[in-house]
């Protein structure tokens, strides 16, 4: 039985990437050059960040604003996963719904989420509710389009064969299909996580009063720099952190997956 050891290499790597990648930021903020287009004059320093954000630990804020952020994205997301993957796994398989719901749904979709947002204040009473639906849409549409391809890259082979055993049609969508989509669904989600993110900043920005988007923005209305960047950085953790999460919770539920590698 072969053991696993560790491989320095693999987390060696990401290291020296990060640790560059601030020593550049401090050299940057520390010089103040002036880059013709690229204005460093008023670039907080690492140090003044790390300092801004051990007094937002600190302070009761941050679980207030995280938790209304948190509540918004994975709310807007579970609509959006759950729509995404159910309208993809139709339009992927069956032709008559591929014929009536992807033309709107393509229409919809290179709009930007800001353009939404109007719209949605005007839909929603609640802008709570509103800033839900922006996140939702965001990620709609990565999840939709993943989980098309998915179905569509599923080989026909293997349809063919439960077929030729006696599976009806049904069981084959769920036996077949669904798991042979599994994967890049999960890839979909993933990226969907990820623009929840970016849209609820964007939602927050304009329509928000609570959360980490509308903490970003009030610290640059207030001119505090140090603390824009540890709104950028928390929302870029947590962004991280969650897609991680759901790329974990996928690999458990495709043991098939590791098997096959």
């Amino acid at each position: 039985m072969r053991v696993l050891r560790p491989n320095p290499a693999a987390w060696m790597l990401p290291a020296a990437s990060l640790l560059a990648s601030v020593l550049l930021w401090q050299l940057l903020a520390s010089a103040r050059p002036h880059l013709g287009l690229i204005d460093f004059a008023n670039a907080p320093s690492p140090r003044e960040v790390l300092d801004a954000g051990w007094t937002l630990l600190q302070s009761p804020k941050l679980l207030f604003h995280l938790g209304h952020s948190l509540w918004r994205v994975f709310a807007g997301f579970a609509a959006a996963a759950v729509a995404g993957i159910a309208l993809g796994l139709a339009i992927g398989r069956f032709g008559w719904a591929r014929g009536t719901l992807l033309p709107p749904l393509e229409v919809l979709r290179p709009i930007p989420a800001v353009a939404w947002i109007p719209l949605s204040v005007l839909l929603f009473p609640s802008s709570e509710v509103s800033m839900m639906f922006i996140t939702f849409i965001g990620a709609l549409f990565p999840i939709l389009l993943a989980t098309v391809h998915g179905v569509e890259g599923v080989d026909a082979r293997l349809v063919a064969s439960a077929r030729s055993l006696g599976a009806r049609r049904w069981r084959v969508f769920a036996e077949v299909i669904v798991p042979g989509a599994a994967p890049a669904i999960v890839t979909g989600l993933a990226i969907g996580m990820g623009t929840c993110w970016f849209c609820l900043v964007t939602a927050e920005m304009i329509s928000g009063q609570f959360g980490i988007g509308y903490y970003t923005w009030e610290s640059y209305t207030l001119q505090n720099y140090p603390n824009i960047v540890v709104g950028m950085l928390l929302i870029g953790m947590l962004g991280m952190g969650s897609s991680a999460l759901i790329r974990a919770l996928g690999r458990l539920a495709m043991p098939w997956q590791g098997a096959a590698r």
